[in-house]
Parts: C-alpha cells; sequence; structure tokens
C-alpha cells in the first residue's frame, strides 16, 4: 500500500490550527518538524536538551507533515487546505506565504519517517520524554514519560508543550487532583501524576486523541489515576451524572487547571477554569503566540486571576496564574 504525504510549510504560529485541519481532513498521521536554526543546545545542570541535527527550515518556521491512505481525493484536500490556511489572517494568525507538496510513498516509509524526530528529550529538572521505540536509562532522580503519540498532538518537542511540562514540575507540590483540557496525546496528565498529583482528569474533543491519552496512561501504568473523557473543554463538567456515564475521578473545584491550547480556546472559558479552581487553585495556560499574549493576559485578569508567572520559548508563551484566596 502506498500513502499520500503532504508537507505544509508555514509560520510557527499556525501549526495548531493546519495540524488541526488536517486532523479534521482525516489525516492518518500528523507530524510537525520546527526550526532548527534560531536554537543552541542548552547545556549545564539539564545536559543537553536538544540532540538532533539542524534542519533547512527557516527560523519561526514549521514543516508539517500529514499521511492520507491511498485512493483520497487529494485535490480536495489541498484545496481545503488552501482556503482554510489562508482564512488565519482574519484570526489574527499569519501562516506566511504558505506551501503545499505532495508525495506517494510506500507504506514502510509512512510508518516510520515521522519517528525519526522524536528523540528521548529533556524538558525539566526532572522530566524526561522518551519515546516508546527509543531505549534510554535514566539518571537519579530523573523522571521518565513513555510515550507513543501516535496522531495526536503532544510529544514534547513542541514549545508549548514543553513550557506546560515546566510549569508542571514547579507547580506540583504531591497530592493534587488536576484538570487537563485538550490533553491530546496525554503527557501533560501523565507528567503530573508522575511529578505527584493525586488524579488527572484529561479532557480533549478529539476521540483520536481520548483513545491515544488512554493508552499511553496505560503505557505508563497510570490508567487508574487518569480519567480521560472526551469533552468540549469543560463541557462535560456541567452534564448531570446520568449523562456523563460513570462519575469522573476528581470532583471540581481543583488544585490545578492546564490546557495547551490556541489563545482563542483559552478566552473562550476562562470563566469556566476559574469555577473550576479551589481559592488557590492554579491555571496553568499555554499555546499563546506573542500576538495573543495581551488579549489573554488581559482575560485571566479581568476574571480575577493572578498571574504569577510568564514564561516564553520560541515565540510561544505559557501563563502561570493564581485563583485568589486559600492559604
Amino acid at each position: 500500500m502506498k500513502w499520500h504525504e503532504l508537507t505544509i510549510r508555514t509560520r510557527a504560529e499556525a501549526v495548531e490550527m493546519v495540524t488541526n485541519f488536517l486532523h479534521e481532513l482525516e489525516a492518518d498521521g500528523v507530524a510537525v518538524e520546527e526550526s532548527w536554526a534560531d536554537r543552541k543546545p542548552e547545556t549545564g545542570k539539564l545536559g543537553e536538551w536538544y540532540d538532533r541535527p539542524l534542519n533547512a527550515i527557516p527560523a519561526g518556521w514549521v514543516e508539517i507533515k500529514g499521511w492520507f491512505p491511498e485512493g483520497t481525493d487529494m485535490a480536495a484536500v489541498k484545496k481545503t487546505l488552501q482556503t482554510r490556511i489562508g482564512e488565519l489572517n482574519a484570526y489574527g494568525i499569519d501562516p506566511g506565504d504558505f506551501t503545499l507538496e505532495e508525495a506517494l510513498i510506500d507504506e514502510e516509509d509512512w510508518a516510520e519517517s515521522w519517528k525519526q524526530y522524536f528523540k528521548p528529550l529533556r524538558v525539566s529538572e526532572r522530566l524526561t520524554i522518551r519515546p516508546t521505540w527509543e531505549p534510554y536509562e535514566p539518571g537519579p532522580g530523573e523522571i521518565v514519560i513513555d510515550l507513543d503519540p501516535g496522531m495526536a498532538f503532544g510529544t514534547g518537542t513542541h514549545a508549548t508543550t514543553a513550557l506546560c511540562l515546566r510549569a508542571l514540575d514547579r507547580a506540583i507540590r504531591g497530592g493534587e487532583d488536576v484538570i487537563d483540557v485538550g490533553t491530546g496525546s496525554g503527557i501533560l496528565a501523565i507528567g503530573a501524576v508522575k511529578l505527584g498529583a493525586r488524579r488527572v482528569l484529561a479532557l480533549d474533543l478529539d476521540p483520536v486523541a481520548v483513545a491515544s491519552a488512554k493508552a499511553n496512561a496505560e503505557l505508563n501504568g497510570l490508567a487508574d489515576r487518569i480519567d480521560v473523557r472526551e469533552s468540549d473543554l469543560l463541557g462535560v463538567l456541567k452534564e448531570s451524572g446520568a449523562s456523563a456515564g460513570t462519575p469522573f475521578n476528581v470532583a471540581p473545584p481543583v488544585d490545578l487547571v492546564v490546557a495547551n491550547i490556541l489563545a482563542e480556546i483559552i478566552l473562550l472559558f476562562i470563566g469556566d477554569v476559574y469555577a473550576a479552581l479551589k481559592p488557590g487553585g492554579l491555571y496553568i495556560a499555554s499555546g499563546i503566540y506573542v500576538n495573543k499574549e495581551d488579549a489573554v493576559k488581559q482575560g485571566l485578569e479581568a476574571a480575577g486571576f493572578e498571574i504569577t508567572r510568564r514564561d516564553e520559548q520560541e515565540d510561544w508563551i505559557a501563563f502561570t496564574a493564581r485563583k485568589p484566596g486559600g492559604r
């Protein structure tokens, strides 16, 4: 069997929207390669975080690949992508002079090609992400997340995910109940529990992500502490017990909410997050490109949050915000 490999080159700020478009068009796999032109390997007590050869992608740009089975109407796929990516400027997201290229590849190449970009990665003081197909020996005190992302977003290589994991490393003291909104591969939920959280309710609207997060929770031996549910943002929390099915493993108000999603979506449910947190609870919000930073900051503060920390990586922003009250 052969596969259609579609390569989109666009500006980094459009990466999450374009990957979403590919999933909606039923790509059987999606991978993102970012530019290494403006990065230097980080050294020091964390060691060398990035262990990959430099690529030819310009600074501030990404290369996104989507794979479609042979027989897919690729003309229709490309036409839809051209239209939808071209409309992103209307939402304040600049895709730049994006390009689309198509190739036909063998099944073996499709199955393995994206894995070359995903190696063991140290992302925080304590956390290292290990893809299931890579051997790795952790050092003293190192916490390893085993991961097979499949088609779900979240490998830790993207700046927004790395920012969240570092924020969780700082925030979690032990015993917290957490809600992870837009869980993707489940990487943040797994990281939270391995750092000491008691339980995590992991939510995602995409059934592919739900399946991936469940599989990765089981892979890490945490299926009994991570409850993965299909939900539009925090919508499932508003359902009755009967319509929601079995009871959730955590009951709001919780100690911490983490969301690695687009800034536009963060702005839609800030009030719901505030209501779901205990007084003194923390909200870690990532997926915010620099051009949306002020809007999200204003939205958080208007809802009553106190922003306690701002972190940035490659023009992506993550806020840690606190709900007043508590000890």
